[in-house]
């Protein structure tokens, strides 16, 4: 197990710690940021985001299936709901690619994994394919 120093880790990719890893970075750190799913956290990935999507699709099916009022006639509308969720994946998965290109652009080191506390200034982080690297560092996020 290899043991690399970092300035600051941060533990979590979600909007508080890409925007910290991000800034820290700027101010000439060297920074390690470690997410064991998806850049962006919860809300970019599963929550806010892909549900406002689908919010966007329900509501253009509302204004649809209403637009008789202006004088439009739109019989035979269908919904595609596996369409519908599929792009909500894609506008999720568009955002999280723009958090991985700020990390690139700020040069902000992605470690995907499971970090785990080892002790004082040390953590380890186990990747999906079981390897594990050590890192120490100054501070942690």
């Amino acid at each position: 197990m290899s043991n690399e120093n970092r300035d600051l880790i941060v533990l979590g990719a979600g909007p508080g710690g890409y925007m910290a890893a991000i800034r820290a970075a700027q101010l000439g750190r060297k920074v390690s940021i470690i997410e064991r799913e998806a850049l962006g956290g919860v809300c970019l990935n599963w929550g806010c985001i892909p549900t406002k999507a689908l919010l966007t699709s329900a509501k253009l099916l509302h204004q649809i299936k209403n637009s008789s009022q202006f004088g439009l006639s739109t019989d035979g509308v269908k919904v595609d709901f596996p369409a519908i969720i599929a792009r909500s994946r894609t506008v999720a998965e568009r955002l999280s690619a723009g958090v991985k290109f700020l990390m690139k652009k700020n040069q902000v080191e992605v470690l995907n994994g499971n970090g785990v506390l080892e002790g004082q200034n040390k953590i380890s982080v186990q990747s999906s394919d079981g390897s594990v690297k050590q890192y120490s560092y100054k501070d942690i996020i």
